[in-house]
């Protein structure tokens, strides 16, 4: 089985988001904890931009849960650069064993699921999750320098600008983990990293279907179901396939992606990246939770395993996508 119910729920009983200013001015603007003026942060790099974002948000999420970063025990992290940079180095600056994670933009689901278990298991008091991303940065290394100016297609995402940080202790108060679903590689051959959304939306499929048929759940029972990064065009793809399996996603099924950005702002199939799912997590979902909007929500987000050698190569780009169930007041 790919799912496990949690004993011991930890919580989130801190977290914090941070978001660049075209992020900023798209429809979770106000559930950001902070909006950057600058995409290069006072930074003479978008690498280092994109490392003081991380920086941020972790100590961020500490504070908020009312620690101090002596007390936390663990950090996963991990992000979209090669060797994920952004997080290793944010981790040099903490003084706590880490462990870096990629599962692209699936991270955020990630860590906190590893983070979940390590709880759970009484192994770890108090561990920080964190993940982001920064258009500058993913678009040098995996398109085009930006330099080039070069035309968008329609079936483009906007890697967003933001990072966000969760604390996950058994002590404080905060949305429960109650239940985590690792998920598989799938690789259906696409291979245009100007499609991700069609990439990835197999491996949604096949995670989400597999925590259904496990726990014996459907759709209709969470108040909220949302994936990470799918966009517009990846979100219908996993609305048919879901509907194939026998699984139909109603109302109240989102994609951050998909919702990130306006009309107006020109994102093509809208945003992706870590900092997409990260951010409206440790913004608006735990907001909303705590606000008692939503009380069981289904945070699945995707990513691509795909690096710039293999693009270049040829290869297809495998997806994957981990799920986590968070229950408030259930």
């Amino acid at each position: 089985m790919q799912t496990f119910k949690l004993k011991n729920r930890p919580k989130i009983i801190g977290s914090y988001s941070i978001a660049g200013p075209k992020e900023g001015k798209g429809p979770f603007g106000k559930y950001f904890d902070y909006i950057m003026k600058c995409d290069r942060f006072g930074e003479k790099t978008y690498e280092q931009a994109e490392r003081k974002m991380l920086e941020i948000a972790v100590t961020g999420a500490i504070q908020n849960a009312g620690l101090m970063v002596s007390d936390i025990n663990l950090m996963l992290a991990g992000d979209l650069l090669n060797q994920i940079i952004s997080s290793s180095y944010t981790a040099r600056a903490f003084n706590m064993p880490f462990l870096g994670l990629f599962g692209a933009c699936s991270t955020m689901a990630e860590s906190l699921a590893v983070g979940a278990v390590l709880i759970n298991g009484g192994h770890y008091k108090n561990v920080v999750c964190a993940t982001g991303s920064h258009f500058s940065t993913a678009e040098r290394q995996f398109r085009f320098p930006l330099e080039l100016g070069c035309q968008r297609v329609p079936t483009s995402q906007w890697t967003v600008t933001a990072s966000g940080a969760s604390v996950l202790s058994l002590e404080g108060e905060g949305p429960e983990i109650a239940m985590v679903t690792f998920g598989k590689v799938i690789d259906l051959g696409i291979s245009d990293v100007n499609n991700m959304g069609a990439a990835m939306a197999p491996a949604a499929a096949d995670t989400l279907a597999a925590h259904f048929k496990e726990t014996k759940q459907n759709p209709e029972d969470y108040d909220l179901i949302v994936t990470g990064d799918l966009g517009k065009l990846g979100s219908e793809i996993l609305i048919d396939m879901l509907e194939a399996k026998g699984f139909k996603l109603g109302k109240n099924y989102s994609d951050c992606g998909h919702s990130f950005f306006t009309r107006k702002q020109d994102a093509m199939c809208g945003g992706s990246g870590c900092g997409a799912s990260a951010s409206v997590l440790n913004g608006y979902i735990i907001k909303k939770m705590k606000a008692g909007v939503f009380k069981r929500v289904l945070f699945a987000p995707t990513g691509a395993l795909m690096s710039p050698t293999a693009s270049q190569q040829g290869e297809s780009i495998p997806g994957i996508s981990h799920a986590i169930v968070l229950e408030m007041g259930v």
